[in-house]
């Protein structure tokens, strides 16, 4: 697809949070970190979710209708629970972004949590919202309506994660169902308009199953319209390759080449092999590497050092031109 080549060295969006961050304030450690991404070449720039608590903040924090609990789950998250449907009165993360565009004339990456994501970790029957599918698509309609916002105040790349889909193809556990967290993140997805080189993406989980269901998957790319999935590609499996095979021609794709959870550095060779398997099946012109996931999707656990972050960040970069050069 065109305009791929904009967003070829690609990150999930949440970095290490300095250690001076209550020093120096959100706003430069924001720009600081603008400065960062550019010395590494890469073509997304995001706020590295600095003004946030963790990669659900944007959302949760930013509508009525949820309660933090005092658990934390094994993840580190904190849970929240939904007692009524979520409203807002104002953007999420737009604001954010606009002053991203002060900072860097490159256009600015944003990442959210997916509705369904959001409805299937806080939804709580007899608390006040009648089942997950109605708060799934509550929180759907603001969440798109926020993707309309942040492409009119210049972002180009939009992520939606979801780390529940890959695991839960072809089954229907949980309180969401399958067919029910598609339905949902599919409505998000909608842009009736699309400015050029804007690219919506989602990002189904941070590692592939061990066998990949292919009716399930072929399903989960067809109901969900994103123009880019971004998948771990981290292990060097078959699974991987196989979440790869099924992708429809008409899709971008972005490959979490390196771990974002150990801080050793992968062997060059051994990726550029992996991205060769991927050549074999898909056009490399419609693809963008990146980490596996966030290297700090919640603020007080980063899951490497901010040294250890940038060698990985320039492991992606020095691989990328490997594979297509300086054309970018």
């Amino acid at each position: 697809m065109a305009d791929t080549f904009n967003y070829r060295i690609d990150h999930h969006g949440s970095l290490v949070r300095p250690s001076d961050l209550a020093t120096i304030g959100v706003q430069q450690a924001v720009e600081d970190a603008v400065i960062f991404q550019r010395k590494l070449r890469s073509t997304v720039v995001t706020d590295g979710d600095f003004p946030r608590e963790d990669f659900r903040s944007t959302v949760l924090d930013g509508v009525s209708g949820f309660r933090r609990t005092d658990e934390v789950d094994s993840d580190g998250l904190v849970t929240w629970v939904a007692e009524s449907l979520p409203k807002t009165t104002g953007p999420l993360l737009a604001d954010w972004a606009a002053k991203l565009t002060d900072v860097t004339a490159i256009a600015p990456k944003a990442s959210l949590p997916s509705p369904a994501y959001l409805a299937a970790t806080t939804f709580r029957p007899g608390l006040g919202v009648s089942s997950a599918r109605e708060l799934g698509e509550a929180l759907a309609e603001i969440i798109q309506a926020e993707i309309e916002l942040l492409v009119s105040k210049g972002v180009r790349l939009v992520q939606l994660n979801n780390p529940l889909l890959l695991g839960q193809l072809g089954t229907d556990s949980g309180v969401l169902s399958f067919e029910d967290a598609l339905a949902v993140d599919a409505l998000a997805v909608r842009l009736d308009e699309r400015p050029e080189g804007v690219r919506i993406g989602v990002c189904p989980g941070w590692a592939a199953p061990a066998v990949v269901d292919r009716a399930a998957v072929e399903r989960l790319y067809a109901e969900v319209a994103a123009d880019r999935w971004i998948l771990p590609f981290h292990q060097g499996t078959e699974a991987e390759l196989d979440l790869v095979r099924a992708l429809p021609e008409d899709r971008d794709v972005c490959l979490g080449v390196v771990d974002a959870t150990v801080p050793e550095l992968e062997d060059i060779d051994t990726l550029l092999a992996r991205i060769d398997a991927v050549g074999e099946i898909k056009d490399l012109e419609d693809a963008a590497l990146s980490p596996s996931r966030g290297f700090a999707d919640v603020a007080s656990r980063p899951l490497l050092t901010a040294e250890e972050q940038r060698k990985k960040l320039v492991l992606v970069e020095t691989v990328a031109r490997y594979v297509w050069g300086n054309e970018f």
